[in-house]
C-alpha cells in the first residue's frame, strides 16, 4: 500500500511495509530506516527516531547530496552512519555537537568506487559544509569512507574539504585537501 502526505517543504512517501512499520522515503532510492538504523541502538534498547525537524534535514542531505552521487555512479550508495541522537552519539565515542544529531550528516561508500574519487566529485559538483575523506589510505581504494554534511541554510554551507588520519599517538587529526585528493595520489 502506498500513499503520500504533504510536508511543510516537499512530499513525504510512505510505504507501509508487511511489518506494519512505517517506510518513510527521504528519496528516491534512500529511506529515513537507513539513514536512522544503529546496531548500538538496536543492543542498547537506545530510542534513535528524529524529530520533525531532524527529518527534514536528512531529507534535504538525501535530495541535494546523497542522491545525486547514488544517480552519478549508478551504484548503491551503502550508509554506515546516518542519524544518530545526542546519547547514541555519546555511546559510539562521538560528540553530541555532531552534525549527525542534527540530521545533517551521513558517512557512506560506494562499493568498488575509490572513495577519493567519489569525495572528489562531490567537491567539484554539490554543495555541501563539509566533506571528509576519512581515513583513506593511497593505493587503496576503499579503504576508510566518505563523511559528508548538508545544512538547510544554502549559504550556511562552508564546502569544507578535509582529509581525517590518526596521527602517531593514534589521535584523529583533520587536514584540508586543497584541490583534490586525487592529485596527490598516483591512481
Amino acid at each position: 500500500m502506498h500513499r503520500s502526505i504533504d510536508y511543510e517543504y516537499g512530499i513525504f512517501n510512505l510505504y507501509f511495509v508487511e511489518s506494519h512499520q512505517i517506510l518513510m522515503k527521504l528519496s528516491k532510492n534512500f529511506s529515513l530506516a537507513e539513514l536512522t538504523k544503529s546496531q548500538t541502538a538496536t543492543r542498547m534498547g537506545l530510542d534513535n527516531n528524529p524529530s520533525e525537524d531532524e527529518q527534514e534535514n536528512l531529507r534535504l542531505l538525501c535530495e541535494r547530496v546523497l542522491q545525486p552521487i547514488r544517480d552519478h555512479f549508478n551504484h548503491v550508495v551503502t550508509i554506515s552512519s546516518g542519524y544518530r541522537n545526542e546519547i547514541l552519539s555519546k555511546k559510539i565515542g562521538s560528540s553530541s555537537t555532531s552534525q549527525h544529531c542534527k540530521g545533517e550528516a551521513a558517512d557512506f561508500e560506494i562499493f568498488g568506487v575509490a572513495n577519493n574519487e567519489v569525495s572528489d566529485w562531490i567537491k567539484e559538483n554539490l554543495m555541501f559544509d563539509q566533506l571528509i575523506l576519512e581515513y583513506f589510505e593511497p593505493g587503496q581504494p576503499n579503504s576508510g569512507w566518505v563523511h559528508v554534511s548538508y545544512k538547510k541554510e544554502i549559504n550556511s554551507n562552508r564546502k569544507e574539504y578535509l582529509m581525517a588520519f590518526k596521527d602517531d599517538n593514534g589521535k584523529t587529526n583533520y587536514k584540508p585537501i586543497l584541490g583534490l585528493s586525487t592529485d596527490r595520489y598516483v591512481k
